[in-house]
Formats: structure tokens, C-alpha cells, sequence
């Protein structure tokens, strides 16, 4: 088992301000602080990303059924556009997108592409554009599928044949923090546009656009005429008129195109009003003395502070007082923006009662110390055993370094919350 990542720095760790002085250090979690500028804004301009892509300075960054292509668990690995040219062609930006979808055909397969930004520390330079400089980076997922399958099998068989593998598995939790950030968005992006293959309004075939950052349901497709192609990557005869779709409410006002989801969680650690002891939860199907803090999604029409205040009654009867938001964290498993709290219970609303929400196979209040000790010892992800000879058998085991639970835990013994000028 690999060793737990350093995790990312965050923004100006040595800049001192009002701000830092009162509530500290910014934290920066695991799958964040990406070293790439998203330059969200050229996603819409074609004359830039035909540049991008073709650039000899681009990565493409593959994904086989959402698993990035690696060296090993701890490395990613990069390809060129020379190796992904008999998937995408010279160049998948070389029309509009305007043209694109006038001349929409949902029976030829188009390659996922998203690009996800430039590195503008690259030593090789990268794209010169407009005052913008950097190595560009797109996301590819070659998954054997519809018109491109052959293709994509050539490319998965040229990648083993050099020694690279497409690392499987849930959680890709090895990277060095600057890889997790960007496998996190590639792979955020491309699941999210593999679950929304068709329009959540009419049903209809959708259409990957703004560099793979939006989806748009075409008001035409050509696949209904007699000389639309299934087979290859090439389009329909577009000197006929293409099938006019059913209306759309999609296609009018501000609701024309649908954009990526993140949900929204909180999870907090929740102290006694005497920061004593800390509430920790656990599911049946956690490994034995595996605990962490308690989480739950946002519900439409609530805040975060609400949220952690319903969720931790839900699931174990306590009543929560202050709720202070401390980080947050990506999680691509698939698009979540976890919120983490630290909160203090209200006088009297330390009970615990598992019987509201069967959740929870166990919750307890658990002694400051012990957790310190587990912060220490007992670390490790689900389906791994702690690494430190210092760790016993049957003492509390708490989550990795890379999830924002055990962040969380570790603000809480450093001491957040306490004394003169408490951020709760």
C-alpha cells in the first residue's frame, strides 16, 4: 500500500492579512489546488482550443470507464496529440460550434473531449494566446463505444503495449496533490457528461460543447435521413435538410444548455460544549473500529449550517448550536463539493439516538485524546490497514489525510474552537 499523499498548499500560504491573522491559514484539501488555469472563458472560442489541442505541448490525460491511464497507483501518465489523432482526428475544433450543431448526427459517436486548462509553469513554454501562455491539458475518454469503438481499442492496445495501465478502482487516492487536482476534474467532467447522454426536457440525443464544459440539445439531427452513417467517424450526407426535433424548452432564454453538476455535502465534527470529546459515527459496512464524522447532502432551500444541524439530529439524535465552515474539498465520485464544519452542541443536546435515521450502525463520543492518538496511529482508507507499528489491533481507526474528515478531526485536537478570539 503506497504512502499517503502530501497534500496541496494553499493559496499564498506566507501572505499575511486582517484575515489570515484571525482565522488562520487557509486549508487546502486533497483533490484541490490545481496547478492549471481553467481560462474558463476561451471554452467558447474554437480558434483557441484547434491551437490547444494541436499544440506540441498539450498532455491528453486518457480515461478507460472513468480509470486515468498511469505508470502506477502514484503517477499518472500523459500522451501526446500524435496518440490520440485516430480517435479525434487532426482537429475536433476545425467547425463551429454553431456548425456542429446544425449539422448534429446522434447515430456517429463523438470522442469525449474536455479541455481542462494550461499549466502556465510549464518549463516547455506552452501556447502563446493572447496574453495568455501555458501547456494546455484536455481529458479523453476512449471507452470502446458505438462508431469510435475500434478506434479507442487501438489506442487502449498501444497504451498497454508501452507499460502504461488505466488504474482501476473508486478511489484514486495515491496521487501527488497536483495530480489529484487534475485526474479530480477530468474525471468530474467526463462523468458527468456520460450521464447526461440525453436532454433532462425532451429526451432527445445531447451534444458536448463549450469544450466539453456544457451539453446542448440540437434543434436537428441528421441520423433520421436515409444517408445518415453508423459507421465510422464520419457524418451524414449534409447537403439534405436534417429531421427537425420536437421543441425543446431548453433551447429558449437563459436555460438553453445544460452545465455540470456538483452536489453540494456537509460533514462536520461536532465537539462538546466543553471540547472534550468528539461525536464519530460509523456504517455497517466499514471495516471493524473504522469511525469518521458525520455527513449528509444539502437539501434544496437549506444553508450548510442548516444542513449539518439536520443531519446530525437525522442520524444520531444531537442537537448542534455555532456551525463554523473550516474547508471544503472536491470529491469527483462522483461531482460532490464537500463542506466541512466544526460545530458545538446546544446545552443538554449531547444525547445520542440512533433510531430517527438507520444510517448509522454506531455513533459515540469519542475522548480528544483518543482521537489524537488515532490521528497518529490508526489512519487508513476503507479495505487498508493502518501502516504504523504503533497501531494495535482494535483501537480507533479514522480516515486518511486526503479526506476532509480527517482535516476536519485534526482541527479540532489542534485546538479550533478554543479560547480568546475562537473562530466558533
Amino acid at each position: 500500500m503506497p504512502d499517503q499523499p502530501d497534500l496541496p498548499e494553499p493559496a499564498y500560504p506566507e501572505l499575511d492579512s486582517m484575515l489570515s491573522r484571525r482565522f488562520g491559514k487557509e486549508v487546502a484539501n486533497y483533490f484541490s489546488g490545481s496547478p492549471l488555469n481553467r481560462v474558463s472563458f476561451l471554452r467558447t472560442d474554437h480558434h483557441f482550443l484547434s491551437a490547444a489541442v494541436q499544440h506540441p505541448t498539450t498532455s491528453f490525460l486518457l480515461f478507460n470507464n472513468l480509470a486515468p491511464l498511469g505508470k502506477d497507483p502514484g503517477t499518472l501518465a500523459y500522451v501526446r496529440h500524435a496518440d490520440v489523432k485516430p480517435l479525434i482526428g487532426d482537429d475536433p475544433y476545425s467547425r463551429t460550434e454553431s456548425q456542429l450543431i446544425a449539422e448534429y448526427n446522434s447515430s456517429v459517436t463523438i470522442p469525449q473531449l474536455v479541455f481542462l486548462g494550461i499549466d502556465e509553469k510549464s518549463k516547455d513554454g506552452g501556447l502563446q494566446w493572447k496574453v495568455y501562455r501555458g501547456a494546455p491539458y484536455f481529458a479523453l475518454d476512449v471507452t470502446p463505444k458505438g462508431t469510435v469503438e475500434k478506434a479507442s481499442q487501438g489506442i487502449i492496445a498501444e497504451m498497454h503495449s508501452r507499460g502504461l495501465t488505466f488504474l482501476g478502482g473508486r478511489l484514486n487516492s495515491s496521487l501527488p496533490a497536483s495530480e489529484a487536482a487534475i485526474f479530480a476534474q477530468a474525471r468530474s467532467f467526463l462523468d458527468w457528461n456520460a450521464r447526461n447522454p440525453f436532454c433532462g426536457q425532451c429526451g432527445q440525443a445531447t451534444l458536448s460543447t463549450n469544450g466539453g464544459a456544457k451539453r446542448t440539445c440540437p434543434p436537428a439531427d441528421l441520423s433520421a435521413l436515409p444517408t445518415a452513417t453508423a459507421q465510422g467517424t464520419g457524418s451524414a450526407n449534409t447537403s439534405l435538410p436534417p429531421t427537425q426535433r420536437p421543441p425543446c424548452a431548453t433551447r429558449h432564454g437563459v436555460h438553453n444548455l445544460s452545465f455540470p453538476r456538483t452536489d453540494p455535502t456537509i460533514i462536520v465534527a461536532v465537539l462538546n460544549p466543553t471540547n472534550t470529546h468528539v461525536l464519530l459515527g460509523r456504517q455497517k459496512r466499514w471495516p471493524p473500529h473504522w469511525y469518521s464524522v458525520l455527513a449528509g447532502f444539502i437539501e434544496p432551500g437549506e444553508s450548510a449550517e442548516e444542513a449539518c444541524r439536520r443531519e446530525v439530529w437525522e442520524e444520531s439524535g444531537v442537537r448542534l448550536g455555532r456551525v463554523v465552515i473550516q474547508s471544503t474539498q472536491p470529491w469527483p465520485y462522483p461531482a460532490n463539493l464537500m463542506i466541512g464544519a466544526i460545530a458545538h452542541t446546544v446545552p443538554g443536546g449531547d444525547g445520542i439516538v440512533l433510531e430517527h435515521d438507520p444510517e448509522l450502525e454506531d455513533a459515540r463520543w469519542v475522548e480528544i485524546g483518543e482521537v489524537r492518538l488515532a490521528l497518529e496511529v490508526g489512519t487508513a482508507g476503507l479495505g487498508e490497514e493502518p501502516r504504523d507499528s504503533r497501531y494495535r489491533a482494535g483501537g480507533l481507526r479514522l480516515p486518511p489525510k486526503t479526506a476532509i474528515a480527517n482535516r476536519l478531526l485534526t482541527a479540532v485536537v489542534e485546538g479550533f474552537g478554543e479560547g480568546e478570539g475562537s473562530k466558533i
